[in-house]
């Protein structure tokens, strides 16, 4: 018999088409002698099955079912594709627990962990992990300026404490940047996070769960044409992602170790694709994403891709280590 599996994708935030995208290809990717791969729309206004006409079909939320053609259909597995609330912040994934169908991600828990960058500094740094200097406010708060560069200096980052991808963030160069920075962020998020800025080389690796053990992907190095990896360098093509990285020996045993040894202490499991940059050789964690890009393009699968593995045995193998409790 083969297995329904529920492809979600969508979502509540600005990355909804993103995660539209990363969907898809999964959907492509699937092994249809195994799997009945559906597409599933989580969005703000419905949750639908499209069949592959485009006909859409409403999601029984009692127990994620749907009717096709009189039948009710049950999934065995979510896969989770949706970049953002309400699949990477842990909201999703709490209702797949509660009512057990198994899914590809961590545990909500995790997610919802990771999801909150302040919080994932703050129990990283606890185990002794170099991040940067940072500044955490609430909408609402009293912004002092000078006190802020007091702490963090110049330029600094600031970016959304709860959003993915690189919605909302922006780089100031001085003073005068910081508030149009602060309230851009605001935008995406009630809380914000202003850091300084890490002057090295910044590289992007996976982590996940392939075959029963935790796995280290080939490194990525990123280089962007713009002032950092924002949102443009990131989904247009303004980058370049040289995979593996063309780093030291040295830098690139350190990275494995740290992002391997930052999965763990996080608890994680499922795919993760995490943030560095290289200080006088020593990696600076930035932020861990739960739900990375899955497009043939995007990072992890390059990355994947470098280590001899498939899209089709990526996404098999996320599914496997679900049915079988992995995690």
């Amino acid at each position: 018999m083969k297995k329904n599996i529920a492809i979600v994708m969508g979502g509540y935030s600005s990355e909804v088409n993103i995660s539209l995208k990363s969907g898809n290809v999964v959907f492509n990717h699937l092994d249809k002698e195994k799997y009945n791969p559906f597409r599933v729309h989580i969005l703000k206004e419905k949750w639908v099955v499209l069949d592959d006409n485009g006909n859409e079909y409403p999601i029984l939320k009692d127990d994620f079912s749907f009717v096709l053609k009189g039948n009710r259909v049950n999934f065995d597995c979510v896969f989770n594709a949706i970049h953002g609330a309400p699949g990477e912040n842990g909201m999703l994934l709490s209702y797949f627990e509660l009512i057990k169908i198994p899914h590809t991600s961590a545990p909500f828990y995790q997610m919802a962990l990771t999801f909150n960058k302040r919080d994932t500094l703050s129990v990283v740094k606890a185990y002794g992990i170099k991040t940067a200097v940072s500044v955490y406010l609430n909408r609402g708060d009293e912004i002092n300026l000078e006190k802020i560069v007091e702490k963090v200096g110049l330029p600094c980052f600031v970016k959304p404490n709860n959003a993915g991808s690189s919605y909302g963030i922006s780089k100031a160069h001085n003073l005068d940047q910081i508030m149009p920075a602060i309230e851009k962020a605001f935008q995406e998020d009630s809380e914000i996070l202003i850091e300084s800025f890490l002057d090295g080389v910044e590289v992007s690796v996976g982590v996940i769960e392939y075959k029963g053990e935790v796995k280290v992907l080939p490194i990525t190095e990123i280089v962007s044409e713009n002032d950092f990896f924002d949102y443009e360098a990131k989904y247009e093509g303004k980058s370049q992602e040289i995979t593996p990285a063309s780093i030291s020996l040295e830098e690139q045993q350190k990275v494995n170790q740290i992002a391997k040894k930052v999965y763990n202490i996080l608890n994680m499991s499922g795919f993760s694709r995490s943030e560095y940059i290289l200080v006088n050789c020593e990696p600076y964690f930035l932020e861990m994403n739960t739900v990375p890009g899955l497009t043939e393009e995007s990072i992890l699968p390059q990355q994947a891709q470098a280590a001899g593995i498939s899209l089709k045995e990526l996404f098999d193998n996320a599914i496997e280590s679900s049915l079988n409790g992995f995690k």
